[in-house]
């Protein structure tokens, strides 16, 4: 008989990674979602922090940022305590890790002109390499790592809420997306299609000013040969692998579809490809990220 009691095991997610790389807004979108969220804990006093094991009832889920700053930071003893919690039948403990390439930490301290915890009378480059070396050990035990190199603040937000948030849907969301290779590639997209081998509206005067939205845009993609092959090998391998995909218990999954501005193809092409999976059983969000961007030669380049 299988067992429908509630899970009373708390959750505890331990937050750490390289000084800049997000560990604050991790934090803050934890908080956001009903977790207790500390930051900078000692970890000595973690066993304490957390309690016994004989406490009853449901307990919040408690997320705990740390870093090479918190006092008593000796990566093999923390991994040893945090082992150690991890045996005991209470708790579902998790430690995410949160790391970024050195020239983009170099650059985010050089803009909010910070001073780095490691680099007191040193480069700021100097002090990152000592603290990825000194934070090595628990990058390579960390449950999940997040690179979050490419990522704005949203996309971080975005990815922490897809991950952690118990709000999210039994049901695998699929979220459609159009965006402009000009302006950068989605982070977070799970699957990236180039539209650009279609014929572009924007060199047809009385389109270009207009987008995706617009039947006569519509209109103009649909003949070129080349795109109703490619629509439909698109869409049968999407409707392939989306059940797969839910089968491994995925949340979310994101379709983005790009061109070189956001504007024209890729907005149409996410459209009728949302409609598509409507018609599969499918209830897509729809996300335009560059369709209000202002149409230029520059970005569109020659034709």
């Amino acid at each position: 008989m299988a067992d429908d009691s509630p899970d009373h095991r708390q959750h505890v997610l331990l937050v750490t990674g390289l000084s800049g790389a997000g560990k604050t807004t991790a934090l803050r979108v934890l908080e956001d979602l009903g977790w207790e969220a500390i930051d900078n804990f000692p970890i000595r006093l973690l066993g304490r922090l957390i309690g016994g094991a004989n406490q009853e009832g449901p307990r919040p889920p408690l997320a705990i940022g740390f870093d090479s700053r918190t006092r008593g930071f000796v990566p093999h003893e923390i991994i040893a305590k945090v082992k150690e919690l991890a045996r005991r039948d209470d708790l579902v403990v998790t430690t995410l890790f949160l790391d970024c390439g050195s020239g983009e930490l170099e650059r985010r301290y050089n803009e909010t002109r910070r001073r780095h915890p490691m680099a007191a009378d040193r480069p700021v480059r100097t002090g990152i390499l000592a603290e990825r070396e000194l934070l090595e050990p628990l990058r390579r035990w960390a449950d999940a790592v997040v690179d979050t190199t490419e990522f704005s603040s949203n996309d971080l937000q975005q990815a922490v809420r897809a991950q952690f948030a118990d709000s999210a849907p039994e049901e695998m969301a699929v979220i459609v997306s159009s965006f402009g290779f000009a302006r950068g590639t989605p982070p977070l997209a799970d699957l990236v299609f180039d539209m650009r081998f279609l014929d572009n509206p924007h060199w047809v005067p009385e389109l270009r000013e207009q987008t995706g939205l617009d039947a006569p845009v519509g209109e103009h993609i649909e003949r070129d040969p080349g795109f109703t092959p490619a629509f439909t090998q698109i869409r049968d391998l999407v409707l392939t692998l989306l059940p797969r995909y839910e089968a491994q218990g995925k949340s979310y999954v994101s379709i983005a579809f790009g061109c070189t501005g956001g504007r024209h193809r890729s907005v149409y092409v996410a459209q009728k490809f949302a409609t598509a999976l409507h018609e599969a059983g499918f209830s897509p969000t729809i996300i335009h990220r560059n369709l209000g961007s202002r149409a230029a030669d520059e970005i569109e380049g020659p034709q």
